[in-house]
């Protein structure tokens, strides 16, 4: 009599984990589907430039692709973490202050769900340029993660915490990744994003 499996392959987690992205997308998309022409809007009228910004970013296994994400910013803005910026305050629009400081600029990345780039919970992908945090993630492993919107470093401090803290917290993840975990992770990040926590600039 054959046995059942005490956990989940590989293959049925990673399955899983797919089906709840897909679902929570299409879920999303009507939700905020108005809302996110109305934002485009907003951001067209508020500056010269494209109401969305492409970004290169770092995908699972190092890959680079296109991250949609609202405008922020100028449009010559350089291509750099904001922290490396030098009074990063002056490059964000009005509308910018206020989408970042509730992560609606996010929105976008539903997209980069739906499309396979992304998943909703993961690391967060590093900018094409940001070698230091790509080297150390790679050392451990993190780059066979798909990256997320929002990760556990995310809700342990975003923007405030250091690079090997980051990196940290993305192993924590590896080695703990579940949908349970995942489902705990976008639950903290909805009271972080309530209550504006964890935004610099």
């Amino acid at each position: 009599m054959q046995q059942p499996r005490p956990f989940k392959s590989l293959a049925d987690s990673i399955l899983l984990k797919r089906a709840f992205d897909i679902m929570l997308a299409f879920f999303l998309m009507g939700v905020f589907g108005l809302p996110m022409v109305v934002l485009g809007i907003l951001i067209r009228l508020g500056s010269s430039g494209s109401a969305l910004h492409w970004s290169d970013r770092v995908g699972i296994n190092n890959v680079i692709f296109k991250m949609p994400k609202f405008r922020t910013m100028l449009p010559d803005t350089p291509a750099v973490a904001t922290h490396l910026l030098e009074r990063p305050e002056s490059y964000v629009t009005p509308i910018g202050r206020i989408l970042r400081r509730l992560s609606l600029d996010e929105l976008p990345q539903i997209y980069s769900v739906c499309k396979g780039d992304m998943s909703f919970v993961g690391p967060r992908p590093a900018l094409f340029n940001q070698q230091d945090l790509i080297d150390l993630r790679t050392q451990k492993n993190i780059q066979r993660l798909l990256p997320g919107i929002t990760g556990w470093a995310q809700v342990n401090g975003r923007d405030e915490l250091s690079i090997p803290v980051k990196v940290e917290f993305d192993g924590y993840y590896l080695r703990h990744k579940s949908l349970s975990l995942d489902v705990r992770i976008l639950a903290m990040t909805l009271l972080r994003v309530l209550r504006c926590q964890g935004v610099s600039h």
